[in-house]
């Protein structure tokens, strides 16, 4: 039982390590640009097969992963450049409105560009094997490299916000955002790169979860639900906030579907409780959220002066 706990665990880490990488551009997205995109998880897909494309065309997935992320970061900018920038000011439902309509071009353009497929990334032959943890318990080594990467992503976003002038600049614009602009910071280059930083660290997360995850199109439409409760828990605007919100949502998702049904044993019987479990731990997270915003409505770390 302990093995399991531990195993379900790590992977509720790697979970939320995954939500945080798409979590934190979109947070500062929102936080920033007062834009809510909803299209953001279609980055994530996008990353995904660039990395699966590149993967293959060079043989190493290290060289993919790394062509993959210029390139993501590339699309991301062309499309702030072309409809984004275009919704800046606008009310939130027409945002939501094109954003939405965003989601069934790129989910459309995937299939005609990539095929209706499914595309399969093999793991990279170093980091194939296993970690030998404690006792008899191993843990997949990619995964183990998904959570390192992820935690250093994160300290490079701490670094970059807290102790950059970019970063200063971005904490400015996620609490007054018309103040930085009255300043003579042009706003409009901030929200640029914003959006491109955004977009790169969800083509990150869709390059890493290529080994271990199906390439299929709309692949980013149920990971953008899971996004926007780490956001609401952890703070419109706070990168901290995503990172923190993150683990939560990945350890509650995880160890829910896994110990929801052999707790429920305890009070009915085992098919009742199994039956049970599966339908209860979808729930947690919002359950979750909502016990969270009901004691801290603005969520665990606000931005200073968020909307």
């Amino acid at each position: 039982m302990l093995n399991l706990f531990l195993i379900q665990a790590l992977n509720g880490v790697q979970l939320g390590i995954l939500l945080f990488l798409v979590a934190a551009g979109l947070t500062l997205i929102f936080g920033v640009m007062d834009v809510i995109n909803l299209a953001h998880g279609a980055l994530y897909m996008i990353g995904a097969y660039l990395a699966a494309t590149l993967t293959a065309a060079t043989g190493s997935f290290g060289l993919g992963l790394l062509l993959a992320l210029p390139a993501t970061l590339a699309f991301g900018l062309a499309l702030e450049l072309l409809v984004i920038r275009h919704l800046y000011g606008r009310d939130h439902l027409d945002q939501v409105l094109a954003t939405f309509g965003l989601i069934l071009i790129l989910n459309e353009g995937v299939r005609i560009v990539w095929g209706a497929a499914p595309m399969s990334v093999p793991v990279p032959d170093a980091l194939s094997g296993s970690l030998h943890l404690v006792g008899t318990l191993h843990y997949p080594l990619y995964r183990v490299a998904i959570i390192a990467a992820g935690l250093a992503t994160a300290l490079g976003l701490h670094l970059l916000v807290n102790h950059t002038r970019l970063g200063m600049r971005l904490r400015a614009g996620a609490s007054n955002g018309p103040m930085v602009a009255a300043l003579g910071i042009d706003i409009r280059r901030l929200f640029l790169v914003v959006f491109g930083l955004g977009a790169m660290l969800a083509g990150f997360a869709g390059a890493m979860v290529a080994p271990i995850l199906s390439v299929d199109p709309g692949m980013g439409d149920s990971v953008l639900i899971l996004t926007f409760v780490v956001i609401v828990i952890g703070g419109v605007g706070s990168v901290r906030g995503a990172f923190v919100a993150g683990l939560l949502v990945g350890l509650a998702d995880q160890l829910g579907r896994t110990f929801g049904p052999i707790l429920l044993r305890s009070v009915m019987d085992a098919s009742a409780a199994s039956q049970t479990g599966r339908t209860l731990a979808p729930m947690l997270i919002y359950i979750l959220m909502a016990a969270i915003l009901f004691f801290r409505p603005s969520g665990l770390f606000p931005a200073r002066g968020s909307r």
